[in-house]
């Protein structure tokens, strides 16, 4: 038997077998290695593997298989690995890893004890006609989680954790003696021990006291244990931030001097990390030297160190409603790496020689210090740009000018981007105004301006050239400069695939339906068709409706080593080079590029991939733990305004009801079908409305409405809205609401769950790219 041929087999023993622990005289067995010199290369190989990590040691001498190893390709045909959706009747659907199949339902019983997200084997059962593919879960290769959020239900003799997240089918069963002290009512988080295969509820302990809930902290500690953010940095991470000095001289020397180069910020009014600068200088030839200067953590956070492992094991920060989990030690993000002005600074730098055209002549990279002069919120440079005068130039300072001048240049980059295909998403982010309780007492939509594009294009334009020099393999020296000669190196990139075909022909289609047309027979006819679309629904009622729909045909942008480029953008070259004071894989690409620009050896790929695909599940989870503070604010915003009418769009239909958004705040809530007079109302999916089957009444998506708040559910997050009629209640704002009987309301927050994939409700998406 050839080396190969040995290898895919014992990976196929230990595949069938996960939780089954092998020496090499068994495996030799089981693939029939019977003679001396081959049962040596079966031993030679298995050593391999678990020095290569694709096996795991198990006491002396035995192995079992990595579950990050075991795929389709290893099994039998009749089964498959795959993710676990579990829905709240106990339902659940296995996403195969293979892309190409499709998913596999699996009945309640059949579930052996898996969780939400877990990685499981699935024996698939005979195809029946007019069904989906159906199995059984056989083995749970890999737990999503072990640590759940919810509140304690304390009985005579035991106690259960009631977990917050719907996806969570079963209370967690807790011996007295592992309450922690915890009472009932309590909010906590429990580590899951041990599920006996004779018990229908795993068991647990209480690892954390949360506190009462509806209490603002108690919630918002809540949602980063949820999602698994740690709430505190370890010991040893703070002692090493604490250590950590301001620059000195000779930490500066040999560093390109910005000093004296005019230098400015622009950020949000409340930001504390200042993780990028800019700085703008005239040359003698006319031309312009712009420097994008990005905070040098990386000379500060050195890998292998607590900070780092921590950083690494965050992956970001998370911005909650009413507060920032940095990624790294305050020390550090709000100030050593912070780039406050009149500070010297250390950076790395991409700086540009650009002419009036806005076209990049000369580019370097490369270490520098700056010293900013200028600290803008995005409100100030907006002003200046707004109020820009001719006859006032003169008596404007440098800082001043310099923004006027990076603004026409970023107008012409802008411009540029759409024309060789970019799309034009706008994300709308809903802020909040909290009182000192941190209550929510006003919500509105961030507006995004000409001093955002600013920033934004030329954080665009750094990261493309940092790209672009690592994979077109830049020449390994410090000038930054590009040769055709040299291979290109392992790197970090942050890539976005094209849009699914069967998602974008079911978008054209419902736009189509709507009124308005979009070309799909090349990639920069679709892209002008959707910057056209977008045009057309500005200000429209269905604009928001329409604007989450075509997000949802996009593939999601994620951080690779394998260069697909970015599609949304239109650049065959990206990374994330501009926030290493938030972002990990922003950090690793300073290293790289430090370590490939002083002429060193390559790194691995396969360790750096696993890298970007813990950096794109964390980023995954802070987005989803952002969304999840927003909806509770919401709910907490309307959970004082019962029985008052508001004006709202209908963002989405299913079986169950319509959801309604109301105008301003964005606080969505269902609409309960059952509760729409008049008629006996059934969903039309084909064309996004429900009518009604004796009169023809019909709601549809992007329609406009006025809603009553009916019933807030703060701790599951669940708003109900009813609808209001056109017969005079328009003025209706009595509170009689609050006499709903819960047991309607419980029952309408069951249903809104349980709706299937082919639903069209809206959601809410957050675009990073």
């Amino acid at each position: 038997m050839t080396n190969e041929k040995i290898s895919t087999q014992i990976l196929k023993v230990f595949a069938n077998s996960p939780f089954t622990a092998f020496n090499h005289k068994q495996i030799s067995s089981k693939i029939g290695a019977y003679d001396k010199g081959t049962r040596q290369l079966v031993l030679m190989t298995i050593l391999e593997m678990a020095e290569d990590k694709i096996l795991v040691e198990e006491g002396r001498g035995k192995y079992k298989i990595n579950p990050k190893h075991i795929n389709d390709d290893l099994l039998p045909k009749n089964y498959i690995v795959g993710t676990i959706d579990m829905k709240q009747t106990g339902k659940a659907y296995v996403i195969p890893e293979n892309e190409e199949r499709e998913d596999v339902m699996i009945a309640p019983n059949y579930t052996r004890h898996a969780l939400h997200g877990d990685t499981v084997k699935v024996l698939m059962f005979p195809q029946r006609k007019m069904h989906k593919p159906e199995g059984q879960v056989v083995e749970i290769l890999h737990r999503a989680k072990t640590r759940f959020v919810g509140r304690i239900q304390k009985m005579e003799k035991f106690a259960f954790l009631v977990c917050d997240n719907r996806n969570m089918v079963v209370d967690i069963f807790i011996p007295l003696s592992d309450l922690g002290g915890a009472e009932d009512g309590e909010k906590a988080v429990v580590e899951m021990t041990d599920w006996p295969e004779q018990m229908n509820n795993p068991v647990g302990r209480v690892v954390k006291r949360l506190g009462q809930p509806g209490d603002n902290n108690v919630e918002m500690q809540s949602i980063l244990a949820e999602y698994d953010f740690p709430l505190d940095f370890p010991a040893e991470a703070e002692k090493e931030a604490a250590a950590i000095k301001k620059p000195t001289k000779k930490e500066m020397e040999g560093r390109r001097d910005f000093r004296k180069t005019t230098t400015f910020t622009i950020d949000p009014a409340d930001a504390k990390d200042f993780d990028d600068a800019i700085s703008f200088k005239r040359l003698k030839n006319g031309n312009y030297e712009v420097g994008v200067h990005i905070a040098d953590v990386s000379h500060y956070v050195h890998p292998g160190s607590a900070i780092d492992r921590e950083a690494y094991e965050r992956g970001t920060s998370v911005y909650l409603v009413d507060r920032t989990i940095p990624m790294l030690p305050e020390k550090l993000c709000n100030g050593v790496c912070s780039l406050s002005p009149d500070a010297d600074k250390l950076c790395f730098s991409a700086v540009f020689e650009m002419n009036d055209r806005a076209e990049v002549l000369d580019r370097w990279f490369g270490k520098t210090v700056i010293r900013s002069d200028r600290r803008y919120c995005y409100e100030e440079a907006q002003k200046i740009i707004e109020n820009e005068d001719e006859n006032q130039n003169a008596n404007r300072d440098e800082a001043d000018k310099a923004v006027l001048e990076l603004h026409k240049l970023a107008t012409i980059l802008r411009s540029q981007r759409y024309k060789e295909g970019a799309i034009n998403f706008e994300s709308q982010e809903v802020k909040f105004q909290l009182d000192e309780n941190a209550k929510p007492i006003g919500v509105y939509i961030k507006e995004q301006k000409e001093a955002n594009w600013l920033i934004e294009e030329f954080m665009l334009l750094a990261n493309k050239n940092v790209a672009e020099w690592a994979g077109k393999a830049g020449k390994s020296n410090s000038d930054g400069k590009t040769s055709k000669t040299s291979k290109a190196k392992t790197f970090v990139y942050r890539v976005h695939d094209e849009p699914n075909p069967e998602k974008l022909n079911t978008f054209v289609e419902f736009v189509t339906k709507l009124g308005f047309k979009m070309k799909v027979n090349s990639r920069k006819a679709l892209a002008d068709s959707y910057n056209r679309l977008f045009e057309q629904i500005a200000g429209r009622g269905e604009e928001y409706m329409i604007d989450n729909i075509a997000i949802r045909t996009m593939s999601k942008a994620y951080y690779s080593t394998e260069n697909i480029g970015h599609y949304g953008l239109a650049f065959p070259f990206y990374t994330h080079f501009t926030s290493p004071i938030r972002r990990y894989p922003d950090l690793m690409v300073h290293r790289l590029l430090e370590r490939y620009l002083d002429g060193g050896s390559n790194v691995s790929a396969d360790e750096y991939e696993e890298y970007c695909k813990h950096c794109s599940l964390m980023e995954k989870k802070a987005a989803d733990a952002e969304r999840t503070s927003v909806k509770y604010k919401q709910a907490e915003y309307l959970s004082d305004k019962l029985g008052q009418v508001f004006q709202a769009n209908i963002s989405g239909v299913s079986k169950w009801g319509l959801y309604a958004e109301i105008e301003g705040s964005k606080c969505e809530g269902m609409i309960a079908i059952g509760s729409l007079k008049g008629d006996y109302y059934m969903l039309d999916e084909d064309n996004y409305q429900v009518i009604g089957r004796r009169y023809g009444k019909c709601y549809k998506l992007g329609d406009p409405v006025r809603i009553r708040v009916k019933n807030v559910d703060m701790l599951k997050k669940l708003i109900d809205f009813e609808l209001v009629e056109e017969s005079g209640e328009g003025s209706d704002t009595s509170h009689t609401a609050k006499t709903n009987k819960a047991s309607k309301s419980n029952k309408t927050n069951k249903t809104r769950d349980s709706k299937k994939s082919k639903d069209t409700r809206k959601s809410k998406k957050s675009k990073k790219r």
